[in-house]
């Protein structure tokens, strides 16, 4: 199981992002009163945040796409002098606005939106109940004082879930925290979602569900949407990327013609690690959600679907029309290039039969 306490150990630097974070989730929670709303809106905020860096980087691909044959060209020009070809590539795409940062940037900003969103949903009463890490450090001597069952050994401040369901499930224990003014009443708050405990962790013991199969049961809705977003969004990325249906018909092809199939083996190789390593980020991504809680795998399924939609929107904005002009150019060179055919054909015909006229002329 992977140590949730790993993710929380990130450098000072990403503070001001828990502070925003956190703001905007408490902002969210006084306003639905209801803490999943807050995390799904929080997650089509942020994720709404990226869109224009997604269709950025679209379109910056369909731009690289465009130019693949200027890059072959210069692949030939330049031969095996690398570093010529590599500025030759980098000024062609400054030129045409093509390339950048912005396919790496969007990953990456994924990747990094991760931790705050974790540190709240592992830290409510931080940044929902805005009490202090002073008095959460109190409660959780106090707790501990009282016994490791009041609240856990593994409870920290800044991961303090044990805590929150100490103050829910034990009278005594809360009680004696607003004795000691240590929280407020007013500051406990509730963390269902449709009935749901997103605090808990989805189990992946089967011992676990027949014991309370009332929480835990309900949980795997996480796990099993999380596994469907990503397997749909992978799938939606290989179809509606550029060039797709091309790329089909060259496989169908090469499947087809037996000569072919040694010609490949370098590509088939690549393309079945390609193919691993799409399928590597479901099943991670299916461990991650019996690891953490709830919450933060309603988090996965609401991106993957504001993921979804966002290739949905790209694709026709950018996509679709792009592959439409790309097909009526290609129509255009096969019609000149029939009509040139043609015309040689008829210029040779009328060739052979003026010499043919000729020949009969002279006989």
């Amino acid at each position: 199981m992977i140590d949730v306490n790993i993710m929380l150990a990130m450098p000072s630097l990403l503070e001001p992002l828990y502070i925003a974070f956190g703001w905007l989730t408490r902002v969210l929670y006084n306003f639905f009163g209801n803490y999943g709303l807050a995390i799904i809106f929080l997650t089509i905020i942020v994720r709404g945040a990226l869109i224009p860096l997604n269709i950025k980087s679209q379109k910056s691909m369909l731009k690289m796409q465009a130019l693949s044959g200027k890059q072959a060209e210069l692949q030939r020009k330049y031969g095996d002098d690398k570093e010529k070809y590599q500025q030759a590539l980098m000024d062609m795409q400054k030129e045409n606005g093509a390339g950048g940062l912005s396919g790496c940037l969007l990953p990456f900003l994924q990747l990094i939106f991760i931790w705050p969103i974790f540190r709240i949903v592992s830290g409510p009463l931080i940044y929902l109940s805005q009490v202090s890490t002073d008095n959460i450090n109190s409660m959780i001597e106090l707790g501990k004082g009282m016994g490791e069952k009041v609240i856990g050994p593994a409870v920290t401040a800044t991961n303090h879930i044990g805590l929150v369901k100490a103050l829910a499930e034990n009278a005594q224990f809360l009680n004696e925290c607003i004795k000691r003014g240590f929280i407020k009443m007013e500051q406990i708050v509730d963390l269902h979602f449709l009935g749901m405990d997103l605090t808990m962790t989805p189990a992946y013991d089967p011992r676990l569900y027949i014991q309370d199969p009332k929480t835990y049961f309900p949980l795997l809705v996480f796990p099993v949407l999380v596994l469907a977003t990503s397997i749909l969004s992978m799938e939606l990325t290989k179809i509606m990327k550029p060039g797709y249906k091309e790329e089909k018909e060259a496989k169908q092809r090469e499947k087809n013609n037996p000569a072919r199939k040694g010609q490949s083996g370098q590509d088939s190789s690549t393309e079945n690690t390609m193919k691993i390593m799409n399928w590597m980020l479901p099943g991670v991504m299916l461990f991650t959600t019996f690891t953490m809680p709830a919450a933060m795998g309603l988090y996965w399924v609401v991106g993957s679907i504001m993921g979804i939609i966002t290739q949905v929107i790209v694709y026709f904005m950018f996509t679709k029309p792009y592959e439409k002009k790309k097909a009526e150019v290609e129509a255009k060179k096969e019609a000149v290039f029939k009509k040139s055919g043609k015309l040689a054909a008829e210029g040779a015909a009328n060739g052979e039969g003026s010499a043919k006229g000729k020949k009969n002329k002279k006989h």
